[in-house]
């Protein structure tokens, strides 16, 4: 049977997960190949308008491949959830509790990433909005933490991630950032590769949920379709969530 490949554009966030999840529909599928791309959804988004050959968007928002959709490039389906969480060193104490008293300390280093292009950032920056709400939040809250945060990925300027390294846990080992607000499932990664960070939970009342989107191209493959519909299938959510991802 004659190769059928699939340009698939995903966000970074899901490099893990959808590898797998593309290994076990190329085995089920005879004849098939995902060439996965991976990126800040707002840059992949940005290069399919520009005319590259996606076949299938997964992005960390809807509001990306919803913004495709305006101009009759596919459908948006929701199909995961993250959350936010902090990462810093362990050495650090850093609680729940004591997360945003930490933040907004003059002398933290506060890494996100980059809104607009990288949905983890307008995720970052939504919450700092939510701390600027709250009841007991310092006068200008907002404003400082938007102030301060070095944008470090995500951008179209923003150095390469290491290979085969996750950039968060690499950029606070090495002291760019002493904490990084970032996605959960990235903090566990992090913590996992890199000695002596932690995963500090954000509290409920700031925390931000992402929906991601799955959009698959207008007269995009039967194969392109198929491999969407696996994503969204038991199987392929029971392998988000053994990474950390949660049902839409």
């Amino acid at each position: 049977m004659a190769q059928t490949s699939v340009p698939v554009y995903a966000a970074g966030s899901l490099r893990a997960p959808l590898t797998e999840v593309a290994k076990a529909f190329e085995a089920a599928q005879a004849g098939a190949k995902i060439e996965l791309v991976f990126g800040a959804s707002g840059l992949l988004r940005d290069r399919i308008r520009a005319g590259e050959p996606a076949q299938v968007f997964a992005s960390a928002n809807m509001e990306h491949p919803q913004s495709l959709a305006a101009s009759g490039w596919g459908a948006t389906r929701a199909f995961t959830r993250n959350a936010l969480c902090a990462l810093a060193p362990a050495k650090l104490g850093l609680k729940p509790e004591t997360l945003v008293a930490a933040i907004l300390d003059p002398k933290t280093k506060l890494g996100t990433s980059t809104p607009k292009a990288d949905p983890s950032g307008d995720y970052a920056f939504e919450m700092f909005a939510r701390i600027g709400r709250s009841a007991n939040a310092p006068q200008g809250a907002q404003a400082a933490l938007e102030a301060k945060a070095l944008q470090l990925t995500g951008g179209p300027n923003s150095p390469a991630p290491p290979p085969g390294k996750n950039v968060y846990g690499v950029l606070v080992a090495q002291g760019q950032a002493d904490v990084f607000i970032t996605y959960c499932t990235n903090a566990v990664v992090a913590v996992a590769e890199q000695q002596g960070l932690q995963s500090i939970d954000v509290p409920a009342s700031i925390n931000v949920t992402a929906d991601y989107g799955l959009a698959v191209k207008q007269g995009a493959s039967a194969v392109a379709q198929a491999f969407a519909d696996y994503i969204l299938s038991p199987a392929g959510q029971a392998v988000l969530q053994r990474h950390g991802f949660k049902q839409p």
